[in-house]
């Protein structure tokens, strides 16, 4: 069957090219005396590799960080494959045939990955070192392992796990990562993340792997006023009601309209990443005004007051009150998650 064109999404996520191409280049020059690569696992955070991608490569980008082998079609689509890490390394034999063959380069985190990439004739290929995270890598005691000096390692890697606070684990893992340089003979070496580039020359190596500060999430204070915002969700309204005094809002009446009021219903819920943790507490934002949400946030409807915007609409767009720092202090999750969670619903736009 042929459809018609799809009709205009009821959800928009406009994405700030030039907040995106401003927040690498803070974050390469905050990466001295290395440069900065690009995180863009998870469909660059949620935002759309294949929005994100080409605009941090005419920003200067040339490295850059997925996590699972399905993600890198949507990379190499727009940069070379061979600057292409995959951080879950090569299970079976399939994933070492997709790099063999596309020539991205995967990141090997213990000895049987490291077994798995020499049988099939090796390569170019990254390798992680776990300095005290325990998530991937290899142990410190691996690394006497004489297949290391048989493979041809262009990057070694280690992740920093409590780079947005200050504490003793930041030190103990750069100087586990230093011994680490030390017996690994790699072209190139990276330790830090978005936080992690705010601790310092010390801890930037080579390359740097920034994340979530390229998308407009804080990670540290001293990146306050040096990471701009990137992501703007945009919610239009389905329809408009007038509320008597006493009527109830959503699931399991969660509020009850103390007066008459309008209200406006909009194309915005949980399977949109807006979860319930903004019932009665969220906000969308018509110009200056603030339009707090009221009742339960639902599968795929949030209810606001228009009060404060009685001219608006139905098809009128609103925007989420959503800048990360503020949004994840209100909500209890994390600037990551905030990101992540928004769903395919939301047809990306840029400007």
């Amino acid at each position: 069957m042929t459809f018609p064109p799809l009709p205009p999404s009821p959800l928009r996520l406009r994405i700030d090219r030039a907040a995106l191409a401003a927040n690498w280049q803070a974050m390469n020059r905050l990466s001295a005396p290395g440069r900065a690569g690009a995180a863009v696992k998870a469909d660059a955070y949620g935002l759309g590799a294949g929005q994100v991608v080409p605009v941090l490569a005419a920003a200067g980008c040339r490295d850059w960080f997925v996590a699972h082998w399905r993600e890198v079609p949507d990379v190499i689509a727009h940069v070379p494959a061979a600057d292409v890490a995959v951080l879950h390394g090569p299970l079976d034999q399939a994933d070492v045939a997709f790099a063999m063959a596309t020539g991205v380069r995967p990141v090997l985190n213990s000895l049987p990955q490291v077994a798995r990439w020499l049988a099939a004739g090796g390569g170019p290929c990254h390798v992680m070192v776990d300095t005290g995270i325990n998530r991937l890598g290899l142990a410190m005691a691996d690394l006497g392992d004489p297949m290391l000096a048989r493979l041809d390692i262009d990057l070694l890697i280690s992740h920093l796990a409590s780079a947005d606070e200050d504490t003793a684990q930041n030190a103990q893992q750069l100087a586990q990562f230093r011994a680490a340089c030390g017996m690994v003979a790699a072209r190139r070496h990276s330790l830090a993340n978005s936080a992690g580039i705010a601790l310092g020359g010390a801890y930037h190596a080579d390359l740097t792997r920034p994340g979530i500060a390229l998308y407009g999430g804080v990670a540290r204070p001293e990146l306050a006023g040096v990471v701009r915002r990137v992501a703007h969700p945009e919610a239009a309204v389905l329809q408009v009601r007038d509320l008597a005094a006493g009527d109830c809002v959503g699931y399991n009446a969660t509020f009850v309209a103390q007066r008459a009021m309008r209200l406006g219903v909009v194309a915005l819920g949980y399977a949109d990443g807006y979860l319930r943790c903004w019932s009665n507490r969220g906000a969308l934002l018509h110009g200056a005004s603030r339009l707090p949400v009221v009742g339960r946030v639902s599968m795929d409807l949030t209810a606001i007051d228009l009060t404060d915007a009685p001219d608006l609409r139905e098809g009128d767009w609103l925007a989420v009150d959503y800048d990360l720092p503020q949004a994840a202090a209100q909500s209890g999750l994390s600037q990551y998650e905030l990101l992540t969670l928004m769903h395919r619903r939301f047809a990306r736009t840029g400007q």
